[in-house]
């Protein structure tokens, strides 16, 4: 997989990021909708295909990306086919970090050190490239916008944000609620994306015991709302302070 097309994962984190406080909306379910969109862009890739509500390996041959080719091996190791709901529920731990770090390094973000209260050190990611930033979001403006189905990348991406809850952090207030309404239903442009979206969802509801059935638009579960996040050392996952 080359390097010149940015991965769901980055742009999900890249919707995510607060220009104004440098933090991440959603953190909590952010960290699932990540795992989810590590499956959605290996779909994208040819590695993996959806069974049923379950995950299967169709090539195990590597991507090129580290951190997509961790997960697929992963999966690999499984010898089986696994249900989405519990891949995503797994324990990812470092996994927003390590696409935070990845952005820094390709010059996209800035890590900008502080302290909190005067004492916790904390860790705030500010986007460097703004112009990438508007470019992703205005493929979800006008997919909303003008009612075009998107291309599956785009509706993914959009099933993913509005799994995550980032609605009401891109469109804020009673003046964006048509457009979360629009957000949401976009997520039936996409079968994987929808897939991983509904498991993402389910994950927050605690709804993993059954395979979920199929849905048509907006589908079930409810996002999870933001809670605040703990303060962590330059060392482990980014500082944790609430997004508004």
């Amino acid at each position: 997989m080359g390097r010149s097309r940015r991965t769901l994962p980055e742009e999900l984190l890249l919707l995510a990021l607060d220009p104004a406080t440098g933090t991440t909306a959603q953190p909590q379910s952010l960290d699932l909708g990540l795992a989810g969109a590590q499956l959605v862009e290996l779909a994208l890739a040819g590695r993996i295909a959806p069974d049923g509500d379950r995950i299967a390996v169709v090539m195990p041959r590597p991507t090129g990306d580290p951190t997509l080719d961790s997960a697929l091996e992963l999966l690999r190791r499984r010898g089986s086919p696994v249900r989405a709901v519990h891949w995503i529920g797994g324990p990812r731990l470092g996994l927003r970090q390590t696409y935070l770090s990845h952005l820094e390094r390709c010059g996209m973000v800035h890590a900008v050190e502080g302290q909190m209260c005067g004492v916790l050190p904390t860790t705030r990611y500010q986007a460097t490239e703004t112009a990438i930033s508007r470019e992703i979001r205005a493929r979800l403006d006008s997919a909303i916008r003008t009612g075009v189905p998107p291309d599956p990348r785009t509706a993914a991406l959009a099933a993913l944000a509005h799994a995550v809850g980032l609605g009401k952090h891109l469109y804020p207030g009673n003046e964006g609620r048509s457009s979360r309404s629009r957000l949401r239903d976009l997520i039936r442009h996409d079968p994987m994306g929808g897939l991983v979206a509904h498991a993402v969802m389910d994950v927050q509801n605690g709804v993993g015991a059954q395979p979920r059935r199929n849905s048509g638009a907006g589908g079930g579960g409810r996002p999870a709302t933001a809670v605040p996040m703990q303060p962590q050392s330059r060392s482990g996952s980014m500082a944790r302070a609430v997004a508004h």
